[in-house]
Order: structure tokens, then sequence, then C-alpha cells
């Protein structure tokens, strides 16, 4: 089983980029790729650290990029990215800044609401540069304004709720561009998760190669009918438990819970190959 959608501290996930690879070897996993959010950051800890200690573990770098389509959430999975492509690099870095920002100025809305929550602990929080809304349901909740990240997002931080902030505007086509651009292949993430479904076809229009059928939340029906869309449309088909770790609030499913086999991960190496003809 090859576990394509893994989040590691470089984002938002508990486990460090080496406890992802020592945790995938353990539970007994043929190959991984780790997808976080926004940012390439684990991919070279991770790759050094399989190297050296002469795995057997399949290792595929990766990202998970969030942007939005006409008010939908919609997000873009790179595969065998390069991630020291020198334009994705510097895209990261102003995205993540725009994001900081974003974070900063909820937790001063919040502070102005009342809520006795500081920037500095939930930077802490995060572990890392990437900070994002669970980081500051993690802050409600520790002091006790919460039980937990979900009613974190429910009453105070989701979309609409009074101490949310718009998120900083990323276009799905552009994130297909930085991902083409860094020697990688695009795939439309979790597409159960999109609203509004006709906008699917959209996004395989901007240039999807893939869809990520195989995925904890997709029902039997909507696993049926990717399917049958990627044979129509010859797009690759991937999957993975979009694992974060248990207490991370954004977990889906245990690592290796939902994956594809060596099989799709040969179709999705080859497609690779057979593209930048490598």
């Amino acid at each position: 089983m090859y576990d394509l959608h893994v989040h590691s501290t470089a984002s938002d996930g508990i486990l460090t980029p080496e406890e992802i690879i020592d945790k995938a070897i353990n539970i007994g996993l043929e190959g991984i790729a780790i997808t976080d959010h926004d940012t390439v950051d684990g991919l070279a800890s991770a790759e050094k650290y399989n190297m050296e200690n002469k795995n057997d573990l399949w290792f595929i770098t990766g990202i998970e990029l969030n942007t939005e389509y006409e008010e939908d959430e919609v997000h873009i999975l790179g595969y065998f990215i390069d991630y020291n492509n020198e334009s994705l690099v510097k895209r990261l870095v102003e995205i993540r800044q725009e994001r900081f920002e974003r974070a900063r100025k909820m937790v001063d809305k919040l502070r102005n609401m009342g809520f006795n929550i500081s920037f500095e602990r939930v930077k802490r929080l995060a572990q890392g540069d990437l900070i994002g809304r669970p980081h500051i349901a993690q802050a409600l909740a520790e002091v006790g304004y919460v039980f937990s990240i979900k009613e974190a997002f429910d009453k105070y931080i989701g979309k609409g709720r009074p101490g949310y902030i718009p998120r900083y505007k990323f276009e799905p086509e552009e994130a297909i561009a930085l991902i083409n651009g860094a020697g990688g292949i695009a795939v439309l993430a979790h597409p159960g998760l999109i609203k509004d479904q006709k906008k699917i076809m959209d996004i395989i229009a901007m240039g999807v190669e893939g869809l990520e059928v195989y995925y904890p939340e997709h029902s039997e029906n909507q696993i049926a009918s990717y399917l049958n869309l990627c044979k129509l449309k010859g797009l690759l088909i991937t999957g993975g438990s979009d694992f974060h770790g248990t207490g991370s609030g954004e977990d889906k499913g245990k690592m290796g819970c939902t994956g594809i086999e060596k099989d799709l991960v040969l179709k999705l190496k080859e497609f690779h190959e057979k593209k930048y003809k490598r």
C-alpha cells in the first residue's frame, strides 16, 4: 500500500518528517508521499533520512497547495516535484507571509473580542513558519475557551464566524502552473469535499492530471463516480489518508488507512517520466 497524502510538522502535522518515515515503515507501507500545505520544508530532511537509513520505502516528494475557486476551497496536490525549484520556493515564501499576516490579524480580532490568547503562543504551537487556523484553534482550546478545535472553527474562526478573516486568494490555475514548473504532476485533492461538484470539471479543464479518488471521507458511490471520471478523461488515480496525527484537529484517518496499490503508483511514475522525458 502507498499512502500519497501525509502531513508533517513542516505544515500542520504532529510528526516530524523523519518520524513520518519511521511510522510508514513500522506499519508496513511500501511507499509514501509527504504533501505538506504550501511548503516543501520537510521534504529534504525526509528524503535524506530515508536514503541514509537505506530503507526500502519509496519516498515521493509532494506538496498540497490550498487554493480558492469561486468561494470553494480547492486543494491541489503535486507529486515528484523538485523542492529546490526557485520559482516554487519564492512563491511559497510569499504565500506563507500572506497567511502569516492573516493569522496575526485573526488573533488581533479575537483579542479585541475578549479572548486572552497571544500570537507568540500561536507561533509556538505551529512549530514552524506555516501558521494556520488550526493553530489558533489550539490556542483557544488550550486556554479553555473551547473544548475542541472543531468547536473553535464552528463558533469563532470558521467562515462567517466572528473571528474569521478572509483567506489570501490563490487560484487553482496558478497552483497547477507552479507544480508543473517544478517538474511535478498536479492532482485534485479530495474532490468529494468540494461543495459544488460541478466545479470539478472546471478544475480538470485547468490542467490537473489526476484525481485523489481514494480518500477516507469518500463514499463508495463517490469512489465509483471518480473512477469513471478518470477513465472518461484519461486522468491518473491517486489516494491517501490525509494523515496529520492524533490531536492535530485536521486528521482524517490513520496513516495507511487509505491509499493505492503499486500499479497505480507505477502509472504515476511512468506518466511523470514521459511528461518530462526522464
